[in-house]
């Protein structure tokens, strides 16, 4: 396994570089080991770290200048912008949903709640009732 600092990529990990960088970094900022206003290493440097293609560091980084995870400044390098939830892969946030609302429908069927019930008082206590 090949790291800097807290980026780490598997080269016998089927996954593809690209997609294990992207998502070490995704998972660097959401857990706060690295913070809004933090350099990230250039593409040569990080490439040359990993042994990488540089092309690929760069694919990441637009990627994630796309998806607002992190800003570039010409002459100046590439920053992260985006908070910790913020960083969190879209469909990250998807299947950390479902699973709680499966966990929470199986806790509530095991005390004898049905789903209407559930969904009534969900809505209640929305209302402030």
């Amino acid at each position: 396994m090949r790291q800097v600092a807290t980026i780490s990529i598997d080269p016998q990990d089927a996954t593809p570089i690209y997609a294990q960088l992207e998502r070490a970094l995704r998972a660097a900022i959401a857990t706060g080991r690295m913070r809004p206003g933090d350099q990230l290493p250039t593409v040569r440097q990080l490439a040359v770290e990993l042994r990488v293609n540089a092309n690929t560091v760069a694919r990441v980084y637009a990627e994630l200048e796309r998806a607002g995870v992190i800003e570039t400044r010409r002459g100046v390098g590439s920053f992260i912008s985006a908070t910790p939830a913020e960083a969190r892969p879209p469909r990250e946030h998807d299947r950390r949903l479902r699973a709680f609302v499966t966990r929470m429908l199986a806790d509530a069927d095991a005390a004898g709640f049905t789903v209407e019930e559930i969904v009534a008082a969900l809505a209640a206590h929305k209302r402030g009732a």
